[in-house]
């Protein structure tokens, strides 16, 4: 067998964060190069499933293309935390609910079929916790990646491809995201047992992928791996107040910049939240974070900018988006 890496399930893993093969054995596909069985590659990722580190092998979904979606943050008490992530974590549209640095304490992602939900789930929460939400819904998404180079190699840059605006997603396609939810089966021919759940052909279910993927509402098919499970704890959005007519060129050097995991534009709600720009960088030591966020000022003007960083204390829950219909309480 060909020689890899020390740890080759998680090897194999990062090399297939992307460009999962869309064929009807892809467990065989992806085994070939390094000389793996269909077998072996299904129960490496199996192991990496079991531990944690495989959060599922599925799509990342370009926000606001197959559904509607939101990040929101709430100031909680401190001796309320606890209770007020828990739930919020409950909320079934919530797939991301993190606590981070700053007055504004706990910061949750609402996925929803349609902005009414996200709107309901806010307003639900508000309710219960007896807090006020701040809603900061995209406006434009420059760079969505979080593919993680683990051994050393050289970041590659993906730029986000923006959707195309003329193809929104139909019934079929949210259907077709809703049964990847849980993540494509290891299994021999995954593929067809998607489809046959949906009582679709397995072709016709992995050209309906295909096209998703080429219009850009599938930013990313591939392997999605939990980041803090692999040493990437020292985690910050960084946050500025950028004026209108230079955002858009400021944004486009940031997100170029190696390092920058995520670049996207929020709504302002001011005064409570000035700041439309919004970047993370995922790293596994503060010093380096820092350093890198000093040198992207540096280097794009956005030194001159008002702006903060929130580093991510801790994570509450992290699952993928929901295109399924929403049950409360079914988080």
């Amino acid at each position: 067998m060909k020689q890899l890496p020390a740890d080759p399930a998680l090897s194999l893993a990062e090399g297939w964060q992307r460009g999962f093969p869309l064929t009807p054995a892809p467990y065989a596909a992806i085994g070939q190069p390094a000389e793996l069985t269909q077998r072996e590659v299904i129960e490496m990722l199996a192991t990496l499933r079991e531990t944690g580190i495989l959060a599922r092998i599925g799509a990342a979904v370009t926000p606001n293309t197959a559904g509607a979606s939101t990040l929101a943050a709430l100031a909680a008490p401190p001796r309320r935390l606890a209770e007020v992530a828990a739930m919020v974590s409950d909320e079934a549209a919530v797939n991301h609910n993190y606590e981070r640095e700053h007055d504004l304490n706990l910061w949750f992602v609402v996925t929803a079929a349609a902005r009414a939900e996200v709107d309901a789930t806010l307003a639900r929460i508000a309710r219960r916790a007896g807090l006020e939400v701040l809603d900061l819904p995209l406006e434009y998404a420059y760079h969505i990646d979080l593919g993680f180079p683990l051994h050393g190699a050289a970041e590659k840059r993906h730029p986000c491809k923006p959707a195309d605006a003329a193809a929104a997603a139909d019934d079929d396609d949210r259907r077709l995201l809703a049964a990847l939810e849980p993540g494509l089966p290891l299994t021999p021919r995954p593929y067809y047992d998607l489809a046959r759940h949906l009582g679709w052909s397995e072709a016709k279910l992995m050209a309906r992928l295909s096209q998703l993927i080429e219009i850009g509402i599938v930013a990313r098919f591939g392997c999605i791996l939990r980041h803090r499970k692999l040493g990437f704890t020292a985690n910050a959005m960084a946050v500025w107040n950028v004026p209108d007519d230079r955002v858009d060129e400021i944004a486009g050097r940031l997100a170029a910049r190696s390092g920058i995991t995520l670049c996207y534009r929020r709504t302002r709600r001011p005064p409570v939240w000035p700041y439309n720009l919004f970047a993370m960088v995922h790293g596994r030591e503060r010093p380096q974070v820092l350093a890198s966020l000093a040198g992207a000022e540096l280097a794009t003007g956005l030194s001159v900018c008002d702006g903060a960083v929130l580093f991510s204390r801790r994570c509450f829950k992290q699952a993928g988006a929901r295109f399924a219909p929403l049950q409360r309480g079914a988080a």
